[in-house]
């Protein structure tokens, strides 16, 4: 595969795995070239790369194809922590990828067939926001005895979840508020109206074959 001098990210700007993709790349300073797709209208040239035809999928300037978000974000990070996102005040990058993990499994089944009951035959919404509610419960705890999931300043685990809570937090905004998680009420609000989610919401007109190129971030320096 040809080299290039930016990496190429297929991307969906709703979708929190592609979103943490892109607070990943912002933190690391990394400029690469963004494809916004349409998820009913998939371009060739991502299949192409990407047969499994799911989103974020990163291209880097050597060629090399990930398929996965966090192997995104790892790889963006390891490029370059100006933020310490691997580095968090109270655990491991082993950790970390635990607590990601609960999120990613459980969770993330729960949250899906609490968000979107219409796609699952016989699923009861209420009980699997219920389910789902324990983890939060548990990130609650968490953060009680700090500012952050790992301690007092913002890691990679806190952008890996944070897509998926708000996701949550998003399908009966009335009902979450109305949650005694005082804590994580403050930590998702930190993060959504951060710098970072700001610009990683950025709207991006779908991608076609031929195009003009679209950077992201929109401006360099505004990582």
């Amino acid at each position: 595969m040809a080299t290039c001098s930016l990496p190429t990210l297929y991307s969906f700007r709703r979708c929190p795995y592609a979103m943490r993709a892109r607070l990943a790349l912002l933190s690391s300073g990394i400029r690469c070239e963004i494809r916004e797709i349409v998820l009913r209208a998939k371009p060739n040239a991502m299949l192409a790369v990407s047969p499994k035809g799911t989103v974020p999928v990163l291209i880097t300037p050597d060629g090399t194809v990930l398929e996965q978000s966090l192997d995104i974000m790892l790889w963006a990070l390891g490029q370059n922590d100006p933020e310490g996102w691997l580095t968090p005040q109270q655990a491991s990058q082993a950790e970390m990828l635990e607590l990601i993990t609960k999120c990613d499994g459980e969770f993330k089944f729960n949250l899906d067939r609490y968000k979107y009951p219409e796609r699952y035959t016989g699923v009861d919404a209420l009980l699997h926001r219920a389910t789902a509610s324990h983890f939060l419960v548990q990130l609650e705890a968490r953060l009680s005895t700090g500012d952050y999931l790992f301690g007092q300043h913002c890691a990679f685990a806190d952008m890996a979840i944070a897509p998926f809570v708000r996701q949550f937090a998003h399908t009966d905004k009335a009902w979450f508020a109305n949650q005694a998680w005082p804590n994580l009420h403050r930590w998702l609000d930190t993060l959504l109206s951060s710098q970072h989610f700001d610009v990683a919401m950025t709207r991006y007109t779908p991608w076609s074959e031929g195009q003009a190129v679209t950077y992201f971030p929109p401006q360099a320096g505004t990582s």
